[in-house]
């Protein structure tokens, strides 16, 4: 594969590249790495879903992937979940994304799984980390973290840890490119502002977009509606969808059609399949579309109607996260040990 196809393949579904030179650079060594971290806390859902299918993208660019489930962060970041539960619920996380990744269609064995705990509790990282922390403002850590942690007028310590924490996760996973969210951009750019002075590589960075949830807006852990968790079955996913924001020739905050283009599409490209609108032949009959590009300009003209749009958006959706939810229901274990409140 050629430099210029890896890239398209890096680069295709995000929101930033710090830098493109950097990158350019980087393809034209041999074995370059990634690292994604997650934080272990609330159920994964469909969101998740859209910054991991990227994953088969980097394995199909010849690219090194580690996936942390970064334990001790989920706890640091106000307690969000509980010291007792951190090891069920990144067995959880650990399952819940290597099916993602195979539903992807990428190998899940293909990618290293690293907790925070294998390293993170010991030197050199506590060392490094009592220098970054000797270094760091209150108020430099605060402002790099605020899209991420949560934030008060009287934080606690572990909010501000934890940034510093994830900036130095890049340099001891030795990770050459640093991808998350583009929430996560103020600590990721801190990383490439302090690493250097303590004698690491600057870390290039890729960002995802985040996308808007189904109800308008900022997708809420919340609201039901707001998203498609991975273990709904496919009546639920229809019904989510049905009640989506979609109006007719909007992009703005559309969810449907965000999920089309960053999900549906590229896993059914991926297969070798074009996305299938059936409508009765009063209204058009069906329409077949191989590329999101296609489908988005039909909807901005009027040629579609969201609610044909919707239909065959939740019938790929419930398929494509079937064998999520089926690994679920064969482990009931999984969320029955990581959310025991809820599945009890």
């Amino acid at each position: 594969m050629n430099t210029a196809e890896r890239k398209r393949l890096v680069t295709r579904h995000t929101e930033e590249v710090v830098t493109e030179e950097e990158l350019d650079d980087l393809l034209e060594e041999p074995d370059p790495s990634i690292y994604i971290g997650y934080a272990p806390t609330g159920e994964m859902h469909i969101g998740h879903f859209t910054t991991i299918r990227k994953l088969a993208d980097f394995l199909e660019a010849d690219i090194d992937v580690t996936v942390l489930i970064a334990d001790l962060h989920a706890h640091l970041d106000d307690e969000k979940s509980p010291f007792d539960l951190l090891e069920a619920r990144s067995a959880y996380y650990e399952a819940g994304i290597e099916a993602m990744v195979e539903a992807a269609g990428a190998n899940p064995d293909d990618i290293e799984f690293v907790r925070g705990t294998d390293f993170e509790l010991e030197e050199p990282y506590t060392l490094e980390l009592y220098r970054l922390l000797a270094d760091t403002t209150i108020s430099r850590a605060q402002r790099a973290g605020s899209e991420v942690v949560r934030q008060s007028d009287n934080p606690k310590l572990g909010a501000l840890v934890y940034t510093l924490m994830q900036s130095l996760d890049v340099a001891a996973l030795d990770a050459d490119i640093a991808y998350g969210g583009i929430d996560q951009r103020g600590i990721y750019m801190l990383a490439r502002e302090i690493l250097p002075e303590h004698g690491h590589d600057k870390p290039l960075c890729l960002f995802a977009p985040l996308l808007s949830g189904l109800s308008g807006g900022k997708m809420s852990a919340s609201e039901v509606g707001s998203k498609v968790n991975l273990t709904d079955d496919p009546e639920t996913v229809g019904e989510k969808i049905d009640g989506a924001y979609c109006p007719q020739g909007e992009l703005e905050e559309n969810g449907v059609l965000e999920y089309l283009d960053h999900l549906v599409f590229p896993i059914l490209e991926e297969e070798g399949e074009p996305f299938v609108i059936e409508r009765p032949e009063q209204y058009g009959g069906n329409v077949v579309y191989e590329e999101y590009g296609d489908l988005e300009a039909d909807f901005l003209e009027g040629e579609l109607h969201p609610q044909d749009l919707k239909g065959a958006t939740g019938e790929a959706i419930a398929e494509i996260i079937a064998p999520i939810r089926e690994r679920f229901e064969t482990e009931p274990e999984l969320l029955a040990s990581a959310y025991p409140d809820r599945y009890d």
